[in-house]
């Protein structure tokens, strides 16, 4: 079998926090005196019975990390980080997303914590050559009028280089908002260049992936693994070219599925959908980005369907089409080389 870490790949799904690496989170906590809740210590901190996983669990666990993230240099060593782990799992491309909200305290305010963000984004371009670019995301359980400040914000960094902003998102616990109250902050966006990322179709099933596509217009969809309840529903995110960001083991972990094998991943192949493949928040799930790919391999896709999934991530990417030629001939060289 050929090295899936020597596949090119594009890596759309991962938070800011959750991609810190384990060990930096217990060198913070030390050196900062925090006493970390036990279970993040594990090697698993989410196994636990099915029906006592869940949301609940997930954010008090990602609120523990992320007050450990309170400089400047703290910031910069989580985008590098990310970016050296990625280059080592064969990403190509990686987009980060970020709500600046909860670091701006620590930096004078909203737009430092993001041109932080922007700036070591471009310089780890540079010193890993993964492309790293950035998504700004809103957060469903705070008012939607930070939203739309925070797509103002992300608005005047749009670009299309390294470093730039290139999406607005929303994350956070599906079942808390109105999706719809959402929708002006969406505009925003778009109107800066933008594109719409939001999260969906994880905690909740088909009719909230309706309204996400309706209220928000996105282009990919965070998860949306639940459409594969609704066979009329995929159809039409397939023709539409909606894109998913498929994360099998967080799909695990917060008690969606019960086991890897459950996750729809072939469903969705099979019904031409456009996944991009994602570890979600490698800190909390134990799991990185070349893991799903192995997982997906252990479910029976062989060299030439890994090589497809890893061609519809980077299609899926918000990266220019020079770069993604390169990349295509690149797959094809990993899938033509014995």
């Amino acid at each position: 079998m050929r090295d899936l870490a020597r596949l090119p790949k594009a890596h759309v799904h991962l938070h800011f926090t959750g991609a810190m690496r384990p060990t930096t989170m217990v060198e913070l906590a030390r050196s900062q005196q925090v006493r970390l809740p036990a279970h993040l210590l594990e090697k698993d901190p989410l196994t636990v019975p099915a029906d006592a996983r869940g949301w609940f669990r997930f954010q008090r666990s990602y609120d523990a990390a992320r007050a450990l993230v309170r400089s400047e240099a703290v910031m910069r060593r989580i985008i590098r980080e990310a970016a050296e782990d990625d280059a080592r799992e064969g990403s190509v491309r990686l987009e980060i997303q970020v709500d600046p909200t909860s670091y701006a305290p620590w930096v004078g305010g909203l737009t430092p914590a993001l041109e932080i963000i922007i700036d070591e984004a471009r310089n780890a371009s540079v010193a890993t050559g993964v492309e790293v670019a950035v998504i700004v995301a809103a957060s469903r359980i705070k008012h939607p009028l930070d939203a739309r400040t925070l797509a103002r914000l992300a608005g005047q960094y749009a670009g299309d280089q390294p470093g730039d902003v290139v999406g607005f998102g929303l994350s956070n616990d599906e079942t808390a908002g109105m999706t719809a109250e959402f929708s002006a902050a969406f505009r925003i966006a778009r109107r800066a260049g933008l594109l719409a990322v939001p999260h969906g179709g994880e905690l909740l099933g088909p009719e909230h992936i309706r309204e996400v596509v309706t209220h928000l217009k996105p282009v990919r969809l965070g998860h949306g693994v639940r459409v594969a309840e609704d066979p009329e529903l995929m159809g039409r995110l397939v023709e539409a070219g909606i894109a998913l960001e498929v994360c099998p083991t967080s799909n695990v972990s917060l008690g969606v599925y019960s086991r890897l094998e459950e996750v729809p991943l072939r469903t969705l192949t099979n019904a031409g959908a456009t996944i991009a493949l994602g570890a979600d928040d490698p800190l909390l799930f134990r799991s990185r980005l070349l893991d799903q790919y192995e997982f997906a391999r252990a479910m029976g896709f062989d060299d030439v369907e890994l090589a497809a999934l890893a061609r519809s991530s980077i299609e899926a990417s918000f990266a220019s089409d020079a770069s993604k030629n390169r990349w295509y001939k690149e797959i094809d060289t990993w899938l033509t080389t014995p």
